[in-house]
Formats: C-alpha cells, structure tokens, sequence
C-alpha cells in the first residue's frame, strides 16, 4: 500500500479509515465459499507472488514469511502496543502488526498480520472473532498454511449503521514466537471474494521464521 498504514478495526471500514488517519497523524464447521459472487468487480484470478513478506529486509518483522501478490502494498504498524490507540490496534488477544494494501491491485481491502501471545491457534482465532464487534455465523476448519498446521475461518460481519453484512475470513498458527492471524476483509463481500487468490497464495506459502 502507497498510503501509510492504517491500523483500522475491520467492523466498519468507513469509519476505521478516519479513526486510522488520526492514529498515524498522532503518532460448527461447513464449507467454505470459495468461488466468487455473479458481479464481482475483480473476477478472481491465479495472483503473481511479487515480494516475500516477513523475513529479513522485508516491510514488516513477523514471526512468519508468506508471499504477497503482485501490487499488494505492505506496512507495519507503528507503534501498536500503544495503549492509546488500543481500539484501533487490539482485537481480543491480538495485536496488527502489518496491513496490506489492496488498492494498487484494483481491490478496496486489506491483508492484515496481527500477533497474539503463544496458545492453540484455534483459541487465539475465536478470540479474535468473538471480539470483532457484528461477527457472527463464524464456521472454523482445521487446514494448513504451507506445511504448518492451521486453523481458518469465514465468517459474517454486519454494520448496524449501513444495515448490511460482508464476508471475512482468517487463519492463524502457532510458531514458537507466538501466534500469528492473517485477517482479510474488504469493503464488501464482491471485494473480499475477488481478493480471495492473494488470501490463498498468502496461506499457501507461509512458513514459520
């Protein structure tokens, strides 16, 4: 992403954004929906990975590597442990440490990396959505991100304000240095679904640092 990051609560994307320019100017189980929605405005397409997030020189230090699709745009989080912005850089047990930019692609969306202390991943991904505020219908399966074993989730998050609701999804694993959430969300379900081949390549080729 061109833009700073934007450290942005994925409940109410028009809202975060504003919330988010102030915090960088101050400092079960069915399957998944996978093809995507008659209409989409990006039809889904195999993505070219361009960079590896994660590792060394790389925009964002995290506990894990995986690489972005051409033209997704990463920056980390400033100052995420500040308690100041909590609302905006916390969600249950995890912190965003990294947020990648869908727009230069032609998507209005974000890939966003948050960290959460060691424990079963599963444990760290229901926290994570329980705190997200209008989750619901959440459907968690047991899968791999690379070789590494996983635990994903879609579920549905609706805005009370727009009186709509929008697909997200996630996954998360446990390394040694803690648990780490690969959260992708969208400005609504057309973007979520036609973003989903970055999502995937993201998943497919994560490796713990």
């Amino acid at each position: 992403m061109p833009e700073r990051a934007r450290p942005i609560r994925t409940s109410a994307v028009p809202a975060a954004l504003v919330a988010a320019g102030l915090l960088l100017t101050a400092c079960g189980t069915t399957p998944m929906p996978d093809a995507p929605a008659a209409g989409s405005p990006k039809p889904p397409t195999t993505p070219r990975a361009a960079v590896t997030l994660g590792g060394p020189g790389s925009a964002c230090a995290l506990p894990v590597s995986f690489a972005l699709a051409e033209d997704w745009k990463p920056e980390a989080i400033k100052n995420p442990e500040d308690p100041e912005f909590a609302a905006l850089t916390r969600q249950g047990p995890a912190t965003v440490r990294c947020e990648v930019d869908a727009k230069p692609s032609g998507n209005i969306g974000y890939l966003r990396v948050w960290t959460a202390p060691k424990s079963p991943a599963r444990t760290a991904l229901e926290g994570f959505v329980k705190a997200e505020k209008g989750s619901s219908a959440a459907s968690y399966r047991e899968t791999k991100a690379g070789a590494l074993p996983a635990t994903e989730v879609t579920y549905t998050v609706s805005d009370k304000l727009t009186e709509e609701s929008k697909e997200e999804r996630a996954f998360a694993v446990s390394t040694p240095k803690g648990t780490v959430i690969v959260h992708l969300g969208g400005l609504d379900t057309d973007e979520h679904r036609a973003m989903l081949p970055a999502y995937e390549l993201a998943k497919s080729t994560t490796k713990a640092l």
